[in-house]
């Protein structure tokens, strides 16, 4: 079986954060989500935990974070091509994200945008040519 990854984010609005998440390609996965908390998958292996604050407390004493005035991660998901960076970028910004809180990357083989969602966490957004990943 292939390992999965579960990101986990305090979030300040539930219907708003899935809208979000939703417009980047997540599905949300009714199985894992109720009033406190949503699961939304964006591939069979990546899955976003949406926790409202109570929710998020009951897994950790620490304090949460404000992710608009703090970086504590970056998190990078693939798109398929350099126009689907931009349409995924565009989609998020409808759903109440912010386009470009960090530069523009563009290397010729890889391509970037990031995009903060409502809770101040950025996603980059990236196509990389298959070559460039396979060396041919």
């Amino acid at each position: 079986m292939p390992k999965m990854i579960f990101v986990n984010f305090p979030i300040a609005d539930l219907d708003r954060s899935i809208a979000f998440y939703t417009a980047i390609g997540g599905t949300k996965n009714p199985k894992f989500s109720d009033e406190s908390a949503a699961c939304m998958v964006l591939s069979e292996t990546i899955h976003v935990m949406l926790l409202t604050h109570d929710k998020y407390r009951f897994f950790t004493s620490r304090p949460i974070a404000d992710a608009r005035s703090t970086s504590a991660a970056l998190i990078a998901i693939t798109v398929d091509s350099r126009d689907e960076v931009d349409v995924t970028i565009e989609h998020a910004v409808a759903a109440g994200g912010q386009a470009d809180p960090n530069p523009k990357q563009d290397h010729g083989f890889m391509f970037s945008r990031s995009v903060q969602d409502p809770d101040g966490n950025v996603w980059e957004i990236f196509w990389m040519d298959p070559a460039a990943v396979t060396g041919a």
